[in-house]
């Protein structure tokens, strides 16, 4: 279970996102004076309920940076899932609803100064990924936790969002998948193993690791004008 914190929901509000033919439910945040957004990727049959990344996101606006928690699936795709467990696989379509919401988020008034970032989890780490290699005018940095970068497959040479890779140190498969597809990105990436966590990060403070690690990444890369060197 995710820990528990104090859950201020003032400035949070849920939206629409009209994008790639389909409507997709949200919730959107951004505190007063944020340096940046932060859309989450849920993963393998998750949604923008999840108690993890609703977590991640509490502490990201603690760093003053706004999030979008997106339902990539509708209701009725999320009902087919269910049982087929096949949309949240389908890496193209979830990276293209990204670009689509990343867009929009470019037209609102009140979030089109705002640099943006992705935030992944599972598969939603791959279509993070996919969705920042082809749009790479649209994503400044790109945090995977848990995440499956190799189903990102070819399109992984092309991200050039500097991008961290975070794995529970007891995730050994997962931990081999995310060092399979470091090898074949070509921009500023970086794996944090987090020690003693599985895949869901239950163990006591590893989730608040997670989420330091996550908040300082987009702060950092957010601010203009930084120098980075590869694999830094």
């Amino acid at each position: 279970m995710a820990p528990s914190i104090a859950t201020d929901t003032s400035a949070e509000r849920t939206v629409v996102v009209e994008t790639a033919r389909v409507a997709l439910e949200a919730d959107l945040a951004v505190p007063p004076g944020a340096t940046g957004l932060v859309v989450f990727a849920h993963g393998s049959g998750s949604s923008r309920h999840s108690s993890r990344n609703r977590y991640v996101a509490r502490e990201l606006h603690a760093g003053k940076l706004g999030t979008l928690l997106l339902d990539l699936l509708t209701t009725d795709e999320e009902a087919v899932d269910s049982h087929t467990r096949q949309l949240r696989f389908d890496i193209t379509l979830l990276a293209d609803r990204l670009i689509g919401t990343l867009q929009w988020l470019q037209n609102r008034d009140d979030t089109s100064h705002l640099p943006l970032g992705l935030f992944g989890a599972s598969t939603g780490g791959a279509a993070a990924l996919v969705a920042a290699a082809c749009g790479p005018q649209l994503v400044r940095a790109v945090v995977s936790r848990g995440g499956r970068p190799d189903l990102a497959g070819e399109e992984l040479p092309r991200v050039r969002a500097p991008t961290l890779l975070i794995v529970g140190g007891r995730d050994d498969v997962v931990i081999d998948l995310n060092k399979q597809a470091m090898r074949s990105m070509t921009g500023l990436v970086k794996l944090e193993i987090i020690p003693g966590a599985t895949h869901l990060f239950e163990e006591p403070g590893a989730l608040e690791h997670v989420s330091g690690l996550a908040r300082d990444w987009f702060v950092h890369h957010f601010t203009p004008y930084r120098n980075h060197s590869p694999r830094a």
